[in-house]
């Protein structure tokens, strides 16, 4: 079994798709480890919650936090790490050092890049009228959004479709889209 970390800014609503999935016996992965940059961050309530280890890295934790947490990450044997919402550009030690896979709500190449996560991007889409929009599980290098796809997953944008109404379905097709992601991988 491969050991998996994740890290999270905030809710790290990917940790519980993950979880239910290694539970179920569908992904042969063990999470050995959260990290979090956000002193405040609910996934280290839920990883704290499921009896996984948690860490607390960021600039007032530690001078160089991506060494930190390359540290961490070969302490606890991770092959894999998961971004699930995290807010800081991983430096080369990280990308080059580990495979690190991202899901990323919207279908890249286009949505994508710095400042382009979460209800910013389902903004953009719906001001643009877009007929499509969707989920891309991808790896992780040292550009935004611009490593290899894993896989996308599309759904079409409803007439009248709101932020909100968008923002809940591509969440929805997310948690599906992350253990389907992840099971490529580790083929």
């Amino acid at each position: 079994m491969k050991n998996i970390a994740i890290l999270s800014s905030h809710n790290g609503s990917g940790l519980d798709a993950i979880v239910e999935a290694v539970n179920a016996g569908i992904l042969p992965l063990n999470i050995a480890l959260v990290i979090s940059n956000n002193t405040d961050a609910k996934v280290l309530q839920k990883a704290k919650k499921y009896g996984i280890t948690c860490k607390l890295i960021n600039a007032k934790t530690d001078p160089d936090p991506n060494r930190a947490i390359y540290e961490l990450l070969k302490e606890y044997a991770c092959e894999f790490v998961f971004l699930s919402g995290y807010m800081k550009k991983l430096s080369p030690l990280l990308t080059s050092g580990f495979t690190i896979i991202n899901s990323h709500p919207s279908l890249l190449p286009k949505y994508g890049g710095m400042g382009m996560y979460g209800r910013f991007v389902h903004e953009a889409v719906i001001k643009n009228r877009e007929t499509t929009s969707g989920v891309t599980i991808h790896e992780v290098n040292e550009n935004y959004d611009e490593g290899k796809i894993i896989l996308q997953k599309s759904l079409q944008i409803e007439p009248g479709e709101s932020v909100d109404s968008l923002e809940a379905r591509v969440k929805s097709l997310e948690k599906e889209a992350i253990v389907e992601g992840l099971a490529l991988c580790l083929k």
